[in-house]
């Protein structure tokens, strides 16, 4: 199956069983706003208390914070983004559809990688056991070709973009014979910017209305804070502020269901260092955010770093940690090292001095810092993508199930009484009364057993029990495993030992 025709699949799934609603549906919706469902909102929160637990509970130098969504206008100046926060855009005359001129480089230079990779799959299937991979790539004519035509690209590309150089941007379009996906054409405008801040109005009356805007980024609530923190605090360098909380971005080319939103959240942490010693903790926390992300259990061919080619006007490295979805690799989480830009900036447009004293060196200075920013709504994506499965079964029957990581799963076990009479349902309520308090249960017992099992391998459930006749004699019940099926008779007192330490957040926390 197309790994595109997947990815419909994937939507289509998430609507159905509650996971993620268009936004204002029965008002034909909203573009590239979306609702999170009853089984999504419990996911999302999962994926959030893990991040947070990871960042705070297991750092000592980590604390949160929640800053406000409005913030003063100044700030945005300060940041950049009143002057730099834009996209370069690009228009088909034919199909007046606008599309990032970036997105669409970056889509021409993934063709010449996929060609490559197709080439290589050929000749291992070709070679069998023999196949010397390493030497094929460095001598096959038909993948050196794909090479070097995706490295000139690149090198344009990069420079393009290092230089802001808009012409540059449509002549590689123009060059590469890049058409429009819905036209089919290449009647291209001229490339141009568009800030992507929303902005609206504060005051009561027109006349005395200040100009705000939606924030883009959580981070500068962490900036401005970040003082207040650490006096009240009493933190040393290095530490950390982290933050959750909703961003706003006028993104003229959404697209990808929830992968790119003009409202979406973000899980930002802000660790604030020494100067001199930021390339040694972006190294650390590469891998540290790495490893939280492999935890999971998708397998680390699932993850790669992307260096970035252009950095950011802040920045002195920069990397995202890309995952595999069935578009393709796709940034769901950044690391940066910001240097003291925002600081240093913050201090210049307020007035104020907001230098770090270090009573170990005796001396004033402003903080480097490194940034990680992980999208929730991406990050929720890349966990679907991963757990989606098509299974034909032994019997020549089917299932979809979502193998979700336990942890992340919106409910964690199913108590399904085998029949709607004899006591069952007593006793299934009673167990649903006294693990409730524990973890995440649901309680069904409509239809038959085996289409409630179906129903609970689609929304991830990892376990579930059933409650027969046998329970009400001796105190058992049949605990059902989702990805395996096994089934195992146990004790009903023994279901709050077996199952919770595997579906809480802390079964994963002690991994990292």
């Amino acid at each position: 199956m197309a790994q595109e025709d997947v990815f419909k699949k994937i939507v289509a799934h998430c609507k159905e069983y509650g996971f993620v609603f268009p936004s204002s549906e029965i008002y034909d919706g909203l573009g590239a706003v979306y609702d999170y469902g009853q089984m999504g909102v419990e996911m999302k929160n999962n994926i959030k208390s893990y991040w947070w637990q990871s960042m705070v509970l297991l750092h000592d130098n980590i604390v949160g914070i929640d800053s406000s969504i409005f913030m003063h206008p100044t700030i945005w100046k300060a940041s950049g983004h009143v002057d730099a926060f834009n996209d370069p855009l690009i228009d088909n005359r034919d199909s007046k559809k606008r599309y990032r001129a970036d997105v669409l480089i970056e889509d021409q230079i993934a063709k010449y990688d996929e060609k490559i990779e197709k080439e290589v799959a050929k000749a291992r299937k070709r070679f069998g056991d023999s196949f010397d991979e390493a030497k094929y790539r460095a001598t096959s004519q038909n993948v050196l070709e794909h090479a070097a035509k995706r490295d000139a690209l690149h090198e344009r590309y990069k420079k393009a973009m290092n230089d802001g150089d808009l012409d540059a941007l449509k002549q590689i379009i123009i060059d590469e014979e890049i058409v429009c996906p819905i036209s089919g054409t290449r009647n291209w405008t001229d490339v141009r910017q568009f800030n992507l801040m929303f902005s609206t109005e504060m005051g009561s009356t027109s006349d005395a209305s200040m100009k705000i805007y939606l924030r883009p980024e959580t981070a500068q609530g962490i900036f401005v804070n970040y003082l207040n923190v650490q006096k009240t605090g009493r933190m040393k360098i290095p530490f950390g502020i982290a933050q959750i909380g909703k961003a706003f971005r006028n993104e003229i080319v959404a697209r990808q269901f929830i992968f790119r939103m003009r409202e979406f959240e973000q899980m930002e942490m802000q660790f604030f260092i020494k100067p001199g010693t930021e390339l040694d903790w972006f190294a650390k926390w590469k891998a540290t955010r790495m490893k939280w992300h492999q935890a999971l259990g998708f397998g680390a061919d699932h993850y790669r770093f992307h260096d970035h080619d252009k950095l950011a006007h802040y920045a002195n490295a920069a990397t995202d940690i890309e995952f595999l979805m069935p578009f393709g690799f796709k940034e769901v989480e950044g690391i940066h090292s910001r240097t003291n830009f925002d600081l240093s900036q913050h201090e210049k447009y307020s007035g104020k001095s907001i230098k770090y004293f270090d009573p170990e060196t005796n001396e004033s200075y402003t903080p480097y810092v490194i940034e990680t920013s992980i999208g929730v709504d991406r990050m929720f994506l890349s966990v679907m993508c991963a757990s989606y499965e098509e299974q034909v079964l032994e019997n020549n029957e089917s299932r979809i199930v979502l193998h979700l990581p336990a942890a992340l799963a919106p409910v964690k076990l199913g108590i399904l009484p085998l029949v709607k009479k004899d006591g069952l349902p007593e006793l299934a309520h009673k167990i649903h009364d006294s693990l409730r308090f524990h973890f995440n249960c649901q309680y069904d017992e409509k239809d038959s057993i085996g289409k409630r099992y179906r129903r609970q391998d689609a929304i991830g459930t990892p376990y579930c029990i059933t409650i027969d006749h046998q329970s009400l004699e001796n105190g058992t019940v049949t605990l059902r495993n989702r990805d395996s099926m096994q089934q195992e008779r146990v004790r009903i007192d023994d279901l709050l030992n077996i199952i919770a330490d595997k579906v809480t957040i802390t079964s994963i926390l002690k991994t990292l």
